[in-house]
């Protein structure tokens, strides 16, 4: 599953067409999921239905950077204000959408650039994090707390709360909620070590405890034919030229040393140090360059990038791969019938269960609202309104070839925990042995998705899809020891240290980030290929001189004053 940035963001500017004030708008006279549900005051509580319908039409604008459709049986020449979403919105919340403009994704950044240079701004923001920092810098945000206590319904505030409310707080500054955050478990980057099963066998072995047991395990599996295949062309572990990056790359090997470049690690004197320049860093590379020699590293991998890897890992050239829960789903579903791969927790130095690096929060999106709105209760309807249409009773209407298009509509949360859910609510369908889903809430179809799969892999069915799809589907998500499975034990046994740092970019990260990162790829790279290991010292004395030095000043400055602990 390859990552996708959807960088849509919008703004909202609510524009109330016949009443001024909010308190002329009832907006319980028409609710669409409870006539029962009334606005109810009393003295200390104000109690309302997070899907009221305005009694007088409420005008809401924004502005699109967008793709076409993703589903090719949607409308053709549709565009964002035919999308069919917006109809439902008007007739359940009596809320117009209009668009201030649209631009096509490519033109999207330089154009929100001159809205926000010119402070031309809408009411409702979907936005990156250096997008928030700056206009809450300016002072043009929303307060949030109030109408997040009164609108948001029992689904999003349950979906803020799975950290325990940790990214809430990072959005909100003096006690003011001024952003919704759009969140992931940060889990979700979990390291695990994906082995060929049927090499271990093929050669007797057991799945590796410590790196040593790796290192073992992957010159066999160069050495010894482990596919009978007669041929000489394997190696031992994947790994592509992007060695930080988000698959098929060396994260593991550097967490198994207990660091991870590019993360922000607290020392025992409490300050955040930067793990690229740790000396257990040099250890790994150390190990990565005895690798690279022995034939387990692929003595092309400098030319190769995740695709280049996938079609290795495809044509059985190599069997272990440190990767996310998500492999199943892609790549290792292409050969399921003939190449079985099983996960398991990353190996350490002394054969304690190692531990993964992962972020404190994972943050995606900021969804605020513009100071000057006038209804800023608006954003956090339309959040109401999209999960409501998750629920199982629209999904036959709201389907691509109806015309509704999901990621054109904003303001969208999703449950952070959706892939706990699924894993939770389709292993408690498999235990009371059920035949559908019960779950009724916008989870439904993600769950019911992979529900399908699950029943149809292990029933032998390949009516509808593949052996390889519904494996892919039911190892990534729903088998206890699958991706997810296997993921979940790790954060429950905490197998896991942190990135500490989790704000915006400094002011010398910003200006000096990308020269950095190109220091640190080079050299590391020069390293495992044969060069000195006496090479790290001297990156480290570089990479303090040319900023480094004032990036950890920075960020325990942001540690000190900002950070929630």
């Amino acid at each position: 599953m390859k990552r996708k940035l959807v960088s849509s963001v919008l703004m909202t500017t609510v524009m109330v067409t016949s009443l001024a004030a909010c308190s002329g708008n009832d907006e319980n006279a028409s609710s669409p999921t409870s006539a029962t549900q009334q606005t109810t005051t009393t003295q200390t509580t104000e109690t309302v239905d997070p899907l009221g319908k305005y009694a007088q039409p409420v005008t809401v604008t924004e502005v699109i950077g967008f793709r076409p459709p993703e589903d090719p049986k949607t409308p053709k020449g549709i565009t964002p204000d035919q999308n069919a979403y917006l109809k439902d919105l008007k007739e359940m919340l009596n809320i117009d959408l209009k668009y201030l403009w649209s631009v096509p994704t490519e033109q999207y950044e330089q154009k929100f650039s001159l809205a926000l240079a010119s402070a031309d701004l809408p009411d409702i923001l979907d936005l990156d994090a250096l997008q928030f920092e700056k206009l809450k810098s300016q002072g043009m945000l929303a307060d949030l707390t109030d109408v997040y206590n009164k609108y948001a319904s029992p689904a999003l505030k349950s979906y803020m709360q799975v950290d325990g409310g940790f990214a809430m707080k990072t959005t909100t500054t003096d006690g003011k909620l001024l952003g919704i955050p759009g969140f992931e478990d940060p889990y979700l980057s979990t390291q695990l070590l994906w082995i060929r099963k049927d090499w271990l066998n093929n050669l007797n072995l057991q799945p590796p405890k410590t790196i040593d047991d790796l290192e073992k395990i992957a010159d066999a599996f160069v050495k010894n034919d482990p596919g009978k295949t007669g041929k000489n062309d394997r190696y031992g572990i994947a790994m592509q030229k992007t060695l930080i990056g988000w698959g098929f790359d060396a994260r593991g090997v550097f967490n198994g040393y207990g660091t991870a470049p590019k993360a922000w690690l607290k020392g025992k004197d409490g300050k955040l140090a930067a793990g690229e320049i740790q000396p257990e860093t040099k250890n790994a590379l150390a190990k990565l360059q005895s690798w690279y020699q022995k034939g387990i590293i692929d003595k092309e991998f400098a030319l190769k990038d995740e695709n280049k890897v996938v079609e290795d890992i495809v044509a059985g050239r190599v069997g272990i791969s440190y990767g996310e829960w998500w492999y199943p789903n892609w790549p290792l579903n292409i050969n399921k019938d003939k190449d079985p791969w099983e996960a398991y927790p990353i190996p350490s130095l002394d054969g304690q269960p190692g531990k993964s690096m992962v972020g404190k929060v994972r943050m995606s999106h900021i969804i605020a609202v513009n100071k000057k709105a006038k209804n800023p209760e608006a954003a956090l309807k339309m959040i109401n309104f999209y999960l409501e249409m998750g629920k199982k009773q629209y999904l036959e209407k709201n389907k691509a070839e109806n015309g509704y298009v999901y990621n054109w509509f904003v303001p969208r949360i999703y449950n952070p925990a959706q892939i706990e859910t699924i894993y939770t609510e389709v292993n408690k369908a498999l235990d009371a042995k059920q035949e559908a889903i019960t779950l009724d809430d916008d989870n439904y179809k993600n769950v019911a998705d992979v529900f399908k799969a699950t029943k149809e892999f292990l029933a032998g069915d390949t009516t509808n899809a593949t052996k390889g799809s519904n494996w892919g589907q039911y190892y990534s998500r729903a088998a206890k020891n699958g991706g997810w499975g296997i993921t979940r034990q790790i954060r429950d046994n905490k197998q896991v240290f942190f990135n500490e740092f989790y704000g915006v970019p400094t002011e010398t990260q910003v200006e000096k980030g990308a020269q950095l990162d190109k220091l640190l790829d080079e050299t590391y790279t020069k390293i495992i290929m044969g060069a000195s290991i006496s090479e790290f010292d001297k990156y480290v004395e570089s990479w303090k001189k040319l900023g480094g030095d004032d990036i950890t000043k920075e960020v325990n400055e942001w540690y000190t004053k900002n950070a929630v602990k």
